[in-house]
């Protein structure tokens, strides 16, 4: 009677083993196309043998576990691919900003305004007592002035905007940060008791590839299953429960600065040593590239306000008066006509002598010989040359950003196919699962029925 006990235990242990593989393949199933789920599977060993008259003899099967399918390793690259195609998504996105403020097309550019600007002294040359010419070429010489500052003023605003952002991927940065902690206290929670809390784990490599998109991380588990996260060399911003929230805060030239809680109360600036995600990629281009660009554009002002100026001051107005300066400010910022310029386009310095007045167009000439002077990039870029250098640097840098946030984008989506490979669901390798499983469930079903029977038969026998 014992050993048929044994039998219908075995049978028991059989069913509800089975029953179990069988819910955790359903699972599998149902996850198919969820996100970041990882493929589980259920551990199956024979139950505790004991002594027989036989010898020694297991009775039934047990479940040793549900364990997740995962490639740690792989995971760390694509939190690593992800930080740099966020960084160059980020990167192209504000480049391509920054092209369309530089926009040459319907003849509004930088290159349009000097050609101008220089066609008009070539007409004043050719008539230098005319009042037509005279105010052609003044508004001409507005309309640089203006197109420079406006293009100074849109890069200035375009990096505020940029600070915008990065105030916004901070807040992001934040919060994902809250879920990590929030994860690792239900991970070590759960497996206090030996279990593993899989689903809990999938959520949170979702958390970290997302926060790795914001900025550069470097993750590292620890022996009870919770993660620390450090940012910007080292600094923590996850560990166990704890979280640092970055914040943001004007720093000296007014643009936005990101600051990480120091241990005793102080705040560091780490805005620096972050170089990768989308918040590595807008710093790029608002502390490197916006700079590089408005010192062209700052050169080129200049270049307009020593030489121009200095030929004009040179020169008479048809008034006869002489030193006047064709433009005024100090830079980009604030580069302008001269007011009594605009207010009195008598004063545009054509003739070279006080005698050649009103007729003589010596001035006028020289001045117009400065389009063909290389006076900027180190003497050997022309105005017309150092504008369309501009442009053309603008429009190089779009172009290497979108090969480089290709290729990253490409590396990310070859990682993630890997993992796909490791860890995703195939249905044709659940469905031949759940065959196994059915087909054994139904054996150990039939089993307890004949320990049934066989135990009917010996009971009746007894009455």
């Amino acid at each position: 009677m014992t050993h048929l006990f044994g039998v219908l235990s075995t049978g028991t242990s059989a069913l509800l083993t089975q029953q179990r593989a069988i819910n955790v393949t359903g699972n599998n199933i149902a996850n198919v196309n969820t996100p970041g789920y990882s493929r589980q599977r259920i551990g199956l060993e024979t139950a505790i043998p004991v002594a027989t008259a036989a010898g020694m003899m297991s009775f039934g099967v047990v479940a040793r576990g549900i364990e997740r399918v995962y490639d740690r390793f792989l995971g760390v690259q694509i939190q690593d691919a992800g930080s740099k195609s966020g960084r160059w998504e980020a990167q192209q996105a504000a480049l391509e900003r920054v092209e369309a403020l530089l926009d040459e097309n319907g003849g509004w550019g930088l290159q349009a305004a000097l050609s101008d600007f220089f066609g008009s002294w070539h007409d004043l040359a050719l008539k230098p007592t005319g009042e037509v010419e005279r105010t052609v070429a003044a508004a001409a010489a507005g309309r640089l002035a203006e197109a420079v500052r406006g293009r100074a003023e849109a890069l200035e605003g375009l990096r505020r905007e940029l600070d915008t952002d990065i105030a916004s991927a901070v807040e992001q940065v934040n919060r994902l940060a809250l879920q990590v902690a929030e994860l690792n206290g239900k991970i070590a929670r759960a497996e206090l008791g030996g279990e593993a809390a899989n689903d809990y784990r999938d959520r949170r490599d979702q958390v970290l590839k997302e926060l790795s998109g914001w900025i550069d991380i470097r993750s590292c588990e620890a022996a009870d299953g919770q993660v620390s996260v450090a940012v910007a060399g080292g600094r923590p911003l996850v560990e166990s429960g704890n979280t640092w929230a970055l914040r943001v805060e004007p720093g000296g030239d007014g643009h936005g600065r990101i600051l990480w809680p120091d241990l005793d109360g102080g705040t560091t600036d780490i805005t620096d040593a972050v170089r990768g995600g989308r918040i590595g990629g807008t710093l790029a281009v608002r502390d490197e590239r916006l700079v590089a660009y408005r010192e062209r554009l700052d050169e080129l002002a200049r270049g307009l306000l020593e030489a121009v100026n200095d030929v004009h001051a040179a020169g008479y107005g048809a008034d006869g008066t002489t030193g006047t300066a064709l433009f005024t400010g100090t830079g980009a910022a604030d580069l302008r006509l001269n007011p009594a310029v605009e207010g009195d386009p008598r004063l545009l310095a054509a003739s070279a002598t006080a005698a050649g007045v009103p007729g003589n167009a010596e001035n006028a000439m020289r001045l117009l010989a400065l389009r063909e002077t290389p006076l900027l990039r180190g003497g050997t870029a022309t105005f017309e040359e150092a504008a369309q250098g501009l442009v053309s640097l603008v429009g190089f840098d779009v172009q290497q950003a979108r090969a480089q946030a290709q290729h990253e984008g490409d590396m990310l989506g070859f990682l993630e196919n890997r993992r796909e490979a490791v860890s995703g669901v195939s249905l044709d390798e659940e469905m031949v699962n759940l065959l196994k499983y059915q087909a054994a469930y139904q054996a150990a079903a039939k089993l307890v029925s004949l320990a049934d029977d066989l135990l009917d038969s010996l009971m009746s026998m007894v009455r």
